[in-house]
């Protein structure tokens, strides 16, 4: 069953969730291998490549969007980013990395309680293809 979502960043892709406890910033949060490095973050040792990150939002700080599109040009990054409130500095990431090297990860903005529905270990699909995009569970 597909929950509905508002695409933030266009794109489609499929992956592991890895549902975040709390907000990541990219810049200083995260290294070049796409592993959370903050000392104080729940996920700390996580990798954050080829997975669908759901979170509530980022944590900035600007510098983040430059790291992600980065992430996303070496191949490190998540797959699709899931989140419950809008975040300009994780788009604005997206977006750069679509630009500048031709990534396209999509970024879905979903209502609190249904990213609840999203644990880590879930394989679901981003679709953000169209103006009305879903993040489709497993039957």
């Amino acid at each position: 069953m597909p929950l509905s979502a508002v695409p933030l960043h266009a794109g489609h892709a499929s992956g592991t969730v890895l549902h975040l406890d709390t907000p990541l910033s990219f810049w200083g949060g995260t290294d070049h291998h796409g592993t959370i490095i903050d000392a104080h973050h729940p996920q700390r040792g996580q990798s954050v490549t080829g997975r669908v990150l759901v979170m509530r939002a980022g944590r900035g700080s600007s510098s983040s969007s430059y790291v992600l599109a980065e992430q996303l040009r070496q191949q490190c990054g998540p797959a699709a980013i899931v989140l419950a409130e809008r975040d300009a500095i994780v788009v604005l990431g997206a977006i750069v990395a679509r630009e500048l090297y031709g990534s396209d990860m999509p970024v879905a903005l979903v209502t609190a309680e249904e990213l609840a529905e999203l644990p880590t270990g879930l394989a679901v699909t981003v679709d953000c293809s169209t103006d009305h995009g879903s993040v489709t569970l497993p039957d």
